[in-house]
């Protein structure tokens, strides 16, 4: 979707049908249990997020208004490479009535902003070169007061398949329906994504299966 000479109109139709996705795969739902034990482990009903590589803002979104429902003030930064996506995630924002900052930040080149609890990045590891993976994790620990969480694909037969027909019920886009498979034939295994925060530093870090041929990654800073 970043592609020079990608259209404002294919961006948008493109980040419409990752909202679908988002929603029907319940990503905010798998991000959402971690970031309530932050909460609890810290002893507050307030916590400060970062997104990276936060898309459309439907994740933080809809974070926002779940915690907003059950008594958590969360406070919510997104940020993304794409001036096209940010301002779209902001006029998403506005009619939500959430109060979620997003900025234009390319995370691999200029650093990550601090004075957050948790950093947090949904579907976008798999994009990444095995280094730049690497990278990114260590300097998502470094930023982060307490926790990285990680929403990303499992690579597998069942998640190819699944990802070929969700994209083709769920959005015309044609970037999606092409990005979708392909993007589960980059991501990573249980056992690689366990091994990539190895190699980041990032000890502890638990990686859990979740439905639908997802991993829920998940790293707390020691006391």
């Amino acid at each position: 979707m970043d592609q020079p000479g990608l259209g404002t109109d294919q961006h948008e139709q493109a980040l419409r049908g990752l909202r679908r996705i988002n929603f029907v795969s319940a990503s905010a739902r798998l991000l959402w249990p971690p970031i309530v034990n932050l909460a609890r482990t810290m002893g507050t009903d307030s916590l400060r997020l970062l997104d990276v590589a936060s898309g459309g803002g439907d994740v933080s979104n809809t974070l926002w208004r779940k915690a907003r429902h059950q008594g958590l003030r969360l406070s919510i930064v997104g940020c993304d490479v794409s001036p096209m996506a940010v301002e779209y995630a902001r006029r998403q924002a506005r009619a939500a009535g959430s109060d979620i900052e997003f900025c234009v930040r390319d995370v691999l080149r200029e650093p990550l902003p601090t004075g957050f609890d948790g950093i947090m990045s949904s579907l976008f590891l798999h994009h990444l070169a095995h280094d730049d993976a690497i990278e990114l994790l260590r300097r998502m620990a470094a930023a982060s007061g307490r926790a990285v969480l990680i929403n990303d694909l499992r690579r597998c037969l069942s998640g190819y398949l699944l990802a070929q027909a969700a994209c083709r019920l769920l959005t015309a886009s044609p970037v999606v329906r092409i990005d979708g498979p392909r993007s589960v034939g980059n991501a990573f295994t249980t056992h690689e994504m366990a091994a990539l925060f190895a190699e980041a530093g990032l000890t502890g870090a638990r990686i859990h299966r979740r439905w639908p041929c997802r991993l829920l990654a998940v790293w707390k800073r020691p006391h």
